[in-house]
């Protein structure tokens, strides 16, 4: 553990809430915020490095001027980007993350050239297309998170049907980070018990639904999306990383075959560990998952068919 450093790119509430749970995990020796608002990576740098002197394992946090100070790291959270608004297109969206995350990724393909990328920018599935292709390194150091928000939101609502095991209960969520996402709440376990034992079709279907709308359900109460959720969650995935555990981890990957797809990125169960992604797992979908997974992939291709439409790769 002595020694690991944790780069965070952009240092807004998802960026910082990550920032603060590795520092309370003590996950990693050191951390450093790079933000392109003025004073932003600063304040936040200086609260957390409060907070954590009450962690039981210290982290060093610092504020990066430049991205020159994101150096020498390990593992590198992209979380920049803007969020969709007005009269915004998909297309304009698309595009204009695009261009950011292309400046941002070249800066850490300079600067921490060895590093694992974890790809927290929207729309997700995209954007972690957009860095592989830009970096062109292998396949296991560009990760997208995904299935550890998603599970966790699914976890929370079997746990709101049957009342107990929070902490014990399994998640498994597949397919695009976005209104095509594949809760599977059907082949999980509460502690040792099979969910289908505890619960209705019904219920398994309120599960699915609520799932899919967890993130639209925090925006009309807060006016904006979570990020104590998609923080936590990529503390998770970094400690999997910087600890080797090998936990398997619904996370956004490149297909290689996989599944039956080939130059895609998207949301599938994986084993994480010291090189990133150790192993992708295969597993055996259903007729009516294989179709939904399906549709779930057709619409990444259509994110990642509009940035070529627009010469972005060229």
């Amino acid at each position: 553990m002595i020694g690991k450093k944790v780069g965070i790119i952009g240092a807004g509430a998802v960026g910082a809430t990550a920032a603060y749970s590795l520092s309370m995990m003590g996950t990693c020796n050191e951390i450093v915020l790079f933000d392109i608002a003025e004073g932003v990576a600063d304040g936040k740098a200086i609260d957390i490095a409060q907070a954590s002197q009450y962690s039981k394992q210290p982290t060093i946090i610092t504020a990066a001027k430049t991205p020159a100070d994101v150096s020498d790291c390990d593992i590198v959270i992209i979380t920049a980007g803007v969020p969709r608004k007005g009269d915004m297109t998909r297309a304009d969206l698309l595009m204009i993350n695009a261009k950011i995350i292309k400046s941002v990724t070249k800066d850490v393909m300079k600067y921490s050239p060895n590093a694992i990328i974890i790809s927290v920018s929207n729309p997700l599935d995209v954007m972690t297309y957009v860095i592989h292709k830009i970096t062109g390194w292998e396949s296991n150091r560009i990760i997208g998170l995904a299935g550890a928000l998603d599970g966790s939101r699914m976890a929370y609502q079997i746990y709101k049907k049957i009342g107990f095991g929070a902490g014990q209960i399994g998640k498994l969520v597949i397919g695009d980070h976005g209104e095509n996402m594949i809760p599977l709440p059907q082949k999980v376990k509460v502690g040792v018990v099979p969910a289908t034992d505890l619960l209705t079709d019904e219920e398994f279907q309120d599960i699915i639904e609520r799932t899919k709308k967890g993130g639209a359900e925090i925006v009309n109460y807060l006016g904006t999306s979570g990020y104590y959720g998609p923080g936590r969650a990529i503390a998770h995935m970094v400690e999997a990383i910087l600890e080797d555990t090998k936990s398997v981890v619904s996370s956004c990957v490149m297909l290689n075959g996989e599944y039956g797809y080939n130059n895609v990125t998207v949301g599938v169960p994986v084993v994480l560990g010291k090189n990133g992604v150790e192993q992708i797992i295969d597993m055996t979908l259903e007729t009516k998952t294989r179709e939904k997974f399906k549709t779930s992939v057709e619409s990444i291709q259509e994110g990642i068919k509009i940035l070529e439409e627009n010469e972005f790769f060229n």
